[in-house]
């Protein structure tokens, strides 16, 4: 499963130029993942009520997350779940893809 931000959440957090793209466009490409079985999404600045409420086994985010402050991992670790980090891949952000088109 994977949870989304919606728009106004990403909007409070990175600014008001920010989605590029709008949930239903994300939802669209994330569900089409082979990998992905379910995709739903999460109004508030941080998934943790979702996390709380599902209780996931494995909690997966972004590599540029230091994983002592990932919203949840505390949580999943409590319940004897995992948390992992992607692998982060400098320069392929949104921010620095926005970033190299606007120079």
């Amino acid at each position: 499963m994977v949870a989304l931000n919606t728009d106004a959440s990403i909007r409070r957090l990175k600014g008001s130029e920010r989605p590029w793209n709008t949930l239903e466009d994300r939802l669209e490409v994330v569900a089409a993942l082979e990998s992905v079985s379910f995709v739903t999404w999460f109004e508030e600045d941080t998934p943790l009520n979702l996390i709380l409420r599902l209780r996931p086994h494995v909690l997966v985010k972004g590599g540029d997350w230091d994983m002592a402050k990932m919203v949840g991992a505390e949580e999943v670790l409590g319940w004897g779940g995992q948390v992992r980090c992607l692998d982060f891949i400098q320069g392929k952000s949104s921010t620095k893809i926005i970033e190299k088109m606007r120079a």
